[in-house]
Parts: C-alpha cells; structure tokens; sequence
C-alpha cells in the first residue's frame, strides 16, 4: 500500500499519482467508444460504461450538443472509481450537460441527477437521456433548463437544495459567460459539496479561469491527460479562515 500524500496547502492543487502514465489512461479511456457496426438510419455514437450499451445522438447544428472528450473522461473516472465515489442515492447536478452521457452514467450508477443546460440543448438531452436509462437506473434523471447566473436562487434555493455533487465537462471555452458560470459554481457549492469538473484547455480564458476557480474552491488535479489537453478536477468550496472565525468571535 502507498504511503498517504501529504495534504494539498490552501490553493494548491496536487499532481495525480497517475499523471506519467497519461497517454495510457487516454487511450484506456477512448477505447469506451465504439460505432455503430451497421449502417442505421439514425446517427449515433456508441459507449461502455457502467456495464451499459450507451448510444448518444448529437445535434450537429448545435455546438452544445455535440459530444466532446472532457465527458468521457470524467464518465471513465466515475466507473473505475466507484469504491470511492459511490453515486447510489446521491445528489447530483450537471452543468452544461449537452448530450447528457454524464448524466446518463451518473445515473446508471445510482444518483439522483439533474441535468441542465440551455433550452436550445434540452431537446436533444432529454431524448439521450430517456432513451439510455429508462428502466435501467434507480431514480429518474430530471432534465432542465439552467442558464448560468440566472434565476438561481429561485431555481434551485439553498435552502432546500443541496447538492452531493456538481459534475461539469467542457463547460469553459471562449464563450462570454464565464461570470455567470462561477457565479453558478458558487451558488449550488455548499459546504459538503465535490466539484468534479474536466476541462480542455484550448486558449487562455481557460487558465485564467482556473486560476479564478482556486481562489474560492480548493482544488485537487486527479487526472492531467497531455495528449487529450485535458485535465480533471476535484473542488470543495474553501472554509473560512481562522482569521475570519476569530473576527466573528469578537
């Protein structure tokens, strides 16, 4: 058994102990894709997770519901992780779900799951979703319209919803929505709340980013996939200071 690392200090993310074997990892993790054998009338995409034929259709005239490579990674982590993540009965909320495999993965794994993302995806989401989990899975995924930073204390108040889980794939990229986007990020997080979060690094918006993330989440790398640009992460909101807690005692 290895040694248990040290802890991260406040803000600083810790390489995962798999980081070398990188390239292996990516390859393990697009071998969960396959396609179709035979011509169909319908397109789509084939993936094995959670023990399940998973067939996503995308919506190619809508850059949100496309399938991009952030989701597989972050489904190939929640199925080979179960013994650490056990998502059965838990609370679980997507952000930017697009096609929904996520969702869906989350779902065959036993969590209560909602899954959001713009009205124009939710079409498209909701027929992969329903089509890859009725009468496969524990609770019924919901599906919902979320635009970041919007109506969501209404939507989802802290009071009554808390979340186990905050799940996001490819969610940052040049778009103009990144305030909203942490402002999403900071409303649903509570105390006990895990961010698993994989990104693809394309420009600089996207670092810069991260950088804003780890002010107010501590943030741990789980994966770091060079030859896929993308990276996992884990994030729990930060805890008041000391200095904080003894302000308020006096």
């Amino acid at each position: 058994m290895e040694p248990p690392q040290p802890e991260p200090a406040e803000g600083e993310t810790r390489a995962p102990a798999a980081a070398g074997a990188g390239d292996e990892l990516a390859q393990a993790i697009m071998r969960r894709r396959f396609c179709p054998s035979l011509i169909t009338t319908e397109t789509w995409e084939g993936f094995n997770f959670a023990n399940c034929e998973i067939r996503i259709k995308e919506s190619t005239d809508c850059y949100g519901a496309m399938l991009w490579p952030s989701a597989l990674v972050l489904c190939h982590f929640l199925d080979t992780n179960q013994d650490q993540y056990n998502l059965t009965d838990k609370n679980v909320i997507e952000l930017g779900a697009g096609t929904g495999l996520v969702t869906i993965v989350a779902s065959l794994l036993g969590a209560k799951v909602t899954s959001t993302d713009l009205p124009d995806v939710l079409g498209n989401l909701q027929y992969n979703v329903t089509r890859n989990t009725r009468g496969r899975c524990r609770h019924r995924p919901c599906v919902t319209e979320l635009i970041w930073g919007q109506d969501l204390e209404k939507r989802f108040p802290r009071a009554s919803c808390h979340f186990d889980y905050i799940m996001a794939a490819d969610v940052v990229y040049a778009h103009p929505y990144l305030n909203e986007l942490m402002d999403t990020f900071e409303h649903l997080c509570q105390e006990q709340t895990v961010v698993l979060w994989a990104m693809r690094f394309r420009l600089d918006p996207e670092n810069s980013f991260v950088e804003r993330f780890q002010q107010h989440f501590d943030t741990e790398l789980i994966y770091d996939l060079p030859s896929l640009s993308i990276k996992l992460y884990q994030a729990t909101r930060k805890r008041r200071t000391s200095q904080a807690h003894s302000g308020a005692a006096a």
